[in-house]
């Protein structure tokens, strides 16, 4: 691959969409000169070469299969372009356990005009990660935070492990349908603890939306998670709830530490990357997952992804060095 890194980094802070498809390209190779590349990429648009966080919102979207979140993100990409805002979505693809391939469809799901410059969709394949997300999502979704004022994951629903998403998104979005049994499997498996908000998709066929909503809403309570918002919305023509939801996300994006938040994410995917490329045996050379977690709170909070990684690499090559 030719691109250099450096410089698609800096068309990204310079928000030059033009550049993204390149820089997508660039994260996801696994060819070595290409991750250096991809670190030279990184650098360019971190938060010391920023001087502060990314401007974009990252919004991560989950949910189980056939919960509407495709439908949902088509009415908010064009509730968000008619208020001329830049949008990239990323949405993950479920991978075959047996061939490892995947079908690349959710592009397809998601109504847009592929003529419209402002808008990015990039479909992805999950991979081997247990959480949903492919090993560049994370980057690839803090690189586009650079260029463009929206930035959406939409992640495979397909369980528990999906609550990865909450290590990398700004903003957690937790679709349901009504009626469909939901509020006691997310209570079973923990996924009530993530979102930032619930929604409740399907609203225009009345009462059993409202249920829903009322069940989700005393069992964020039980959990004592009262600052979720838990809106019901149609996305279908005419739409309605969109605009409450749009400023229900805004709203949380202002309530929050993002340095703080973005810094936690950044740690865990350095710690999530360094583990799938050196496996147990690289976290025990650091001397286990709680000492790597104390190397990376040591590193200056300012660094990108790559760099943590790089320096929990050194600090087991050092650790395995002291220890002949």
């Amino acid at each position: 691959m030719s691109d250099d890194g450096a410089a698609l980094g800096t068309r990204l802070r310079e928000r030059d969409l033009g550049a993204a498809p390149a820089a997508l390209n660039l994260l996801e190779s696994t060819v070595p000169a290409d991750r250096r590349q991809s670190a030279k990429l990184l650098r360019e648009i971190s938060p010391a070469t920023l001087g502060g966080e990314a401007g974009g919102h990252v919004i991560g979207v989950t949910g189980p299969p056939g919960a509407g979140k495709s439908t949902l993100l088509s009415a908010l990409l064009a509730a968000w372009r008619a208020q001329e805002r830049t949008v990239a979505i990323l949405a993950v693809d479920p991978s075959s356990r047996r061939s490892g391939g995947s079908l690349l469809g959710d592009r397809a799901r998601i109504a847009f005009d592929p003529a419209d410059r402002g808008v990015l969709i990039r479909s992805t394949a999950a991979g081997e990660r247990l959480g949903g997300l492919s090993w560049a999502t994370a980057a690839a979704a803090h690189a586009l935070a650079a260029a463009f004022d929206v930035v959406v994951i939409e992640t495979v629903g397909v369980g528990q492990a999906e609550t990865e998403v909450a290590d990398v998104a700004d903003t957690v979005v937790v679709v349901v349908q009504p009626g469909g049994g939901d509020v006691l499997q997310f209570l079973k498996a923990g996924i009530m603890e993530i979102p930032d908000v619930l929604v409740v998709t399907k609203a225009d066929i009345g009462e059993i939306a409202l249920r829903t909503t009322r069940e989700l809403s005393a069992a964020l309570r039980s959990l004592g998670s009262d600052s979720t918002r838990v809106l019901a919305v149609s996305s279908l023509p005419p739409t309605s709830g969109i605009g409450e939801l749009i400023a229900a996300l805004q709203e949380h994006r202002l309530t929050i530490d993002l340095a703080e938040r973005r810094l936690r994410a950044r740690r865990a995917s350095a710690l999530s990357d360094f583990t799938h490329e050196h496996g147990e045996r690289g976290l025990r050379a650091l001397g286990g997952r709680r000492a790597a977690e104390q190397l990376l709170e040591a590193q200056d909070r300012t660094l990108d992804t790559a760099a943590l990684v790089a320096s929990l690499e050194q600090g087991a090559d050092g650790s395995a060095g002291a220890g002949t």
